[in-house]
């Protein structure tokens, strides 16, 4: 068996559906994600609910003797959490709590399919990159193709001018978890942040966790 060597993160934040998705592949790839965290001896945090391809990767992580962090909206806690808890649950005042206390405690990003709010949060930890508020590694891990379209379109607004080439380089893509936290642990940022300061004022005013935080 091959031995791994230690890894430059502690914690990765896993953003997934509350649904399992059709395809059995999805379920599949979550519980390959969570054994490659445990592997790695990396801590999970994530949005804190138990069932969907959520609590596939919690309750793998959670098995493997790892710590697991979920973060949920206290409005959300009767929809999304079935049955009993797993690990640690932080329970935030709203969404964008949320978000950033995810990116506060994780040294790296991976999205697994999921729906709307799976994407609205690989998006907001790209922009955040993208304004340089942090330099964490991002990934998509592209179960089947499923994020074929999605990286379709960022490339059309990098070739119509609406997302640099540099910017581009922020998403790193693999099929497998094993690849891909392979790809994150040698990721090297080759963007610049085009308006911390400004950005980072804006988010203090809305309540947002400070730039030390997210960025540490």
């Amino acid at each position: 068996m091959e031995t791994l060597l230690p890894s430059r993160f502690k914690r990765v934040c896993v953003f997934c559906g509350s649904s399992r998705g059709k395809n059995p592949s999805y379920q599949l790839a979550a519980i390959q994600l969570a054994n490659q965290l445990v592997e790695r001896k990396i801590d999970l945090v994530y949005g804190g609910g138990s069932i969907g391809l959520m609590g596939l990767v919690s309750q793998a992580v959670y098995d493997g003797g790892r710590h697991v962090l979920g973060v949920i909206p206290k409005t959300l806690m009767p929809r999304e959490i079935t049955g009993e808890t797993v690990g640690e649950v932080r329970a935030v005042s709203g969404m964008h709590q949320r978000k950033a206390e995810m990116a506060r405690q994780a040294d790296a990003f991976i999205a697994l399919p999921g729906g709307y709010g799976t994407l609205e949060e690989l998006l907001e930890v790209i922009t955040w990159a993208q304004l340089g508020i942090h330099d964490k590694p991002v990934g998509l891990l592209n179960v089947d193709g499923y994020y074929n379209s999605l990286l379709s379109f960022i490339d059309k607004a990098v070739d119509e001018g609406f997302i640099t080439a540099a910017a581009r380089q922020i998403i790193v893509s693999a099929p497998t978890a094993q690849e891909l936290l392979c790809k994150l642990e040698e990721y090297v940022p080759k963007h610049s942040g085009v308006a911390p300061k400004l950005s980072w004022e804006m988010e203090q005013q809305l309540g947002y966790a400070t730039k030390s935080d997210i960025a540490r």
